[in-house]
């Protein structure tokens, strides 16, 4: 049965590098599971891989539609899966990375069917996001499902939008609805998952590298030729939204950047908290030679 060999992790801990010599050893290609590098608009502030390293290895979900264009979790799934099966007619292996665990998720499990809300919930909830702010979805989220609310991107207005509705809906929390509806759902392919366990603060000072050299390469220039987009829920994401705050003078430019370290950060551990909740993850330190010899062999 062809293999498909997942590589996750939190942000800057070598996900890339490993994919690709990965994929190099197999003579195989590599499938994004990053839910910001699929836009082409966005490139240093995702950390898109360079043009070598995708020159390096075939990509699949790089910088393949427009920010303009709407894009879900369930549509990834069917492309992904319609993907894989095209490679898996020529190669035994495939390898697929990124940090984004519910894509991750959609690929190895499936999506979750969950409950609509009521028209009159919806337009409830919206009402009260457009009067008092995503804090209002924030503190309700943190009441009703804490669980999810330490995992989720805070920031992400639909998402806490959603996770409220079910919860709402059902009268339990979505979590636990998630937890329950997470039975597998069959693939024609055997998965392998690998998670890069870095040690914090070796990880903390590479977010902090990474940061500085994304200044560096033009981040606050991109984000310039981002802002006709800036509305666009794709753009309310780490990296981004502080060098907003800084063009709109709400900060200075240090405090924009120290902003990106610190909620990179943040993000990073709530990768850790996503990850833990696997029991078939073999979990890996950076550089390690040993599952390249493994998985190859």
């Amino acid at each position: 049965m062809p293999r498909l060999i997942v590589i996750c992790g939190p942000t800057a801990s070598g996900k890339t590098a490993l994919a690709i010599r990965l994929a190099q050893a197999l003579k195989t290609h590599i499938l994004s599971c990053d839910s910001r590098q699929f836009y082409r608009e966005l490139n240093i502030g995702v950390a898109r891989p360079s043009a070598d390293e995708l020159a390096a290895a075939p990509h699949h979900f790089i910088a393949n539609r427009s920010v303009t264009q709407p894009y879900n979790v369930s549509s990834y799934e069917q492309e992904a899966l319609s993907t894989l099966e095209q490679l898996f007619a020529t190669h035994d292996s495939v390898i697929a990375v990124g940090g984004s665990g519910l894509y991750i998720d959609a690929l190895c499990n499936g999506v979750a069917l969950l409950p609509d809300p009521s028209d009159e919930l919806r337009a409830e909830l919206k009402e009260h996001y457009a009067e008092e702010g995503i804090g209002y979805f924030q503190s309700l989220l943190k009441r009703l499902d804490p669980d999810y609310y330490a995992v989720v991107d805070q920031n992400n207005p639909i998402r806490l939008q959603r996770a409220l509705e079910v919860c709402i809906t059902t009268g339990r929390p979505y979590s636990v609805i998630l937890q329950e509806q997470q039975q597998p759902q069959p693939r024609p392919f055997d998965i392998v998952r690998i998670a890069i366990d870095a040690d914090r603060s070796w990880l903390r000072e590479r977010i902090d590298r990474r940061v500085e050299e994304m200044i560096a390469n033009g981040l606050l220039e991109e984000c310039r030729s981002l802002l006709p987009y800036r509305h666009l829920n794709t753009l309310n994401t780490v990296g981004y939204k502080e060098l907003f705050a800084f063009i709109d003078q709400r900060c200075t430019l240090e405090e924009a950047v120290e902003q990106i370290k610190l909620n990179t950060w943040h993000y990073a551990k709530k990768q850790f908290t996503w990850l833990r909740r696997y029991n078939d993850l073999q979990w890996i330190q950076p550089n390690d030679e040993t599952i390249l010899q493994r998985l190859i062999g």
